[in-house]
């Protein structure tokens, strides 16, 4: 268990000289440029024009292809970013043979892509094929060129820098053969020497069940996380462009935010569930399971020994470690005077509608006959199971409210007088609380505040539990 398996995100790796000079020529540990695997992000950007925009859902090359059988749009989105990847390769390589190499590789990816489309849309144009049989296929293979080329570009740099770099793609492209994700690694990882090699490895990896049909977007950080387990690495670290901090910078003041340095997986899950993954919350349970520290370092602060999450720390003095929230959250009540003395049934059959619709639940409330869900989702999901709800229970009323929940979230938050002290200062700045839950695990309070308070909420929240502490570069400094 000598080695470390780091990951690096996709703004970091838009920067190669910071990548190389703050990540890879300063290891963990100081002995050693190797013992060391790094999982690649595609560059900033890319991966939304791939498929389509995580947070707007403006469409990239998959969401033309997938919403249009007739229309030449994704050709179009193919062919312009093709050439923005040669930008980047230019911006990169400069002028001569390695240029060329780059091209040459991303390109042949591109064509590839480019036919195997031609041909599916030529295909589903019979009334006998349905493309929506095949558009995951299309989903995985296009979001693979991202990492493959972020991936291949790195290795050839590192190698031109003097580091014996190894191109690792996990891609399997043009491979027929299909393996689990655990057999694609164990077969890879075998064959290197990571005493002498520096693998660089693609985000993506190929799947007989499909990463990405079960991890979305976070398949990356499944890569990481099972690569870290199976070659039981003895850290996992995550290069990101800023720390894990006590809030976000950008509606607190960079100033006034500090990095965590220490907690646990139970904080990194309560993240998660708010929609702000330290790590996905299956790649965390991976590394939880298996005992394996997760590191959060900011790629632009490589002195800074980040934050370190484990399964058994708890703070020495208990305290709030981040505030954090999020908006766009519907509160979806249900009332019903035949609730009394079966709240289980009801909330069972509820939570059946809730799940058939993949709507994430943040927090719920229940009383003697109400119950109430708070769902991250979008209106016309919201609308789809109100419907339902409205036939399953005919007499019971139900009414839905955009709200924000805000969250103080610390390892140890066992402190007298936090709950009304915290409520106090929401209310100093005139913002109504609509509900609020404290479980007695006392890792977290939750605050349900109208949308338009989010922000007042978490600089409020930040205020009085974090920065009246002089906590210095970090709350509890890693090591």
């Amino acid at each position: 268990m000598l080695h470390v398996v780091e990951k690096i995100g996709g703004t970091s790796m838009s920067d190669y000289v910071s990548v190389r000079d703050n990540i890879i020529f300063k290891p963990v540990r100081k002995d050693t440029l190797y013992q060391r695997i790094f999982v690649v992000s595609a560059y900033a950007g890319i991966t939304d024009k791939l498929l389509e925009h995580k947070t707007n859902s403006q469409p990239g090359i998959y969401a033309f292809f997938a919403n249009s059988l007739e229309d030449e749009s994704w050709r179009d989105a193919l062919n312009a970013l093709k050439l923005e990847m040669f930008a980047i390769n230019k911006s990169l390589f400069g002028e001569g043979d390695l240029l060329l190499e780059a091209n040459h590789f991303i390109g042949t990816r591109f064509d590839d892509a480019c036919a195997c489309l031609e041909d599916l849309q030529s295909l589903c144009l019979h009334g006998h094929f349905a493309l929506d049989k095949h558009l995951s296929t299309v989903r995985e293979m296009l979001a693979s060129i991202g990492e493959a080329h972020s991936a291949w570009n790195t290795t050839r740099l590192l190698q031109r820098d003097g580091v014996n770099a190894c191109f690792v793609d996990l891609t399997a492209w043009k491979k027929s053969k299909h393996l689990s994700l655990d057999d694609h690694i164990n077969l890879v990882f075998e064959q290197l020497d990571l005493t002498t090699q520096l693998p660089i490895v693609t985000g993506y990896a190929h799947t007989q069940a499909g990463l990405m049909s079960s991890f979305d977007r976070g398949y990356s950080e499944m890569t990481f996380s099972r690569i870290a387990v199976l070659t039981k690495a003895r850290e996992a670290v995550i290069n990101k462009e800023f720390h894990l901090s006590s809030a976000d910078p950008r509606l607190v003041g960079e100033a006034n935010v500090v990095p965590i340095g220490r907690t646990n997986y139970d904080v990194a899950d309560q993240l998660a569930n708010l929609g702000m993954e330290a790590i996905h919350p299956h790649a965390a349970k991976g590394l939880r399971k298996n005992n394996i520290p997760l590191r959060v370092k900011n790629t632009f602060e490589p002195e800074h020994n980040g934050t370190l999450i484990t399964v058994d720390y708890v703070s020495d003095t208990p305290c709030v470690e981040i505030i954090a929230g999020c908006k766009g959250v519907y509160a979806l009540e249900v009332f019903s005077q035949e609730m009394v003395g079966e709240i289980d049934i009801y909330d069972r059959e509820i939570l059946a509608i809730i799940r058939r619709f993949r709507a994430h639940i943040v927090s719920k409330d229940i009383n003697a006959n109400t119950i109430t869900h708070y769902l991250s989702s979008n209106l016309k999901t919201i609308k789809r199971i109100r419907a339902v709800l409205e036939k399953e229970f005919p007499d019971a009323e139900i009414n839905q409210q955009k709200v924000a929940i805000v969250s103080a979230i610390g390892s140890d938050m066992h402190i007298p007088g936090i709950l009304a002290k915290t409520v106090c200062a929401i209310a100093e700045q005139d913002i109504s609380v609509l509900s609020l839950h404290q479980s007695m695990r006392q890792v977290d309070m939750q605050f349900v505040v109208n949308e338009e308070d989010y922000e007042s909420a978490i600089r409020s929240l930040h205020g009085c539990l974090v920065e009246v502490h002089e906590h210095g570069r970090a709350i509890c400094l890693a090591s």
